[in-house]
């Protein structure tokens, strides 16, 4: 599975303002939504849904990364979206180091192999240290989009 597959182009933020662990979903799901990849009336529930996940356990993976991400029936297939928090956000990572890279992931609940083939490719992906410097440096949306497409091409070295 690729990032093409998955990652909706125009959710992507480079410019993350939140500064909190709720706040920075609120803002990767209102880009979702703004995007046209969810719809108004389950925004509230799917951040509900990823917070309750958050709750298990942070997503905060460590060395500045988190994945949120959830299953919820108001979406009919795997969709998910990058931010870029130049300050990085407070996310209770399991290495006590703010998070400047997030990827927040939502899948239907019928289709638990596709979620997992995305939190697969992601991990393979962040364990690329050039790949993770390039993504905290990146200025702008098309930055990250274009480090997505090298990634999903086989230009990192994982």
């Amino acid at each position: 599975m690729k990032f093409a597959d998955f990652v909706s182009r125009k959710a992507v933020r480079a410019g993350l303002v939140s500064e909190d662990k709720e706040a920075v979903i609120r803002e990767m799901t209102r880009a979702l939504l703004d995007a046209g990849e969810i719809n108004e009336n389950e925004f509230e529930s799917i951040v509900k849904a990823i917070l309750k996940r958050e709750e298990l356990g942070s997503t905060g993976i460590g060395r500045g990364v988190a994945v949120p991400h959830t299953k919820h029936p108001g979406v009919n297939r795997l969709v998910a979206t990058v931010g870029v928090s130049a300050s990085g956000v407070d996310f209770h990572s399991l290495d006590g180091e703010k998070v400047q890279l997030l990827f927040l992931l939502i899948s239907p609940p019928d289709r638990p192999g596709d979620h997992l083939r995305a939190l697969e490719n992601i991990s393979r992906q962040l364990r690329d240290d050039t790949f993770c410097r390039f993504l905290k440096q990146a200025r702008g949306s098309d930055e990250i989009l274009q480090l997505l497409d090298e990634a999903d091409n086989h230009q990192f070295g994982t």
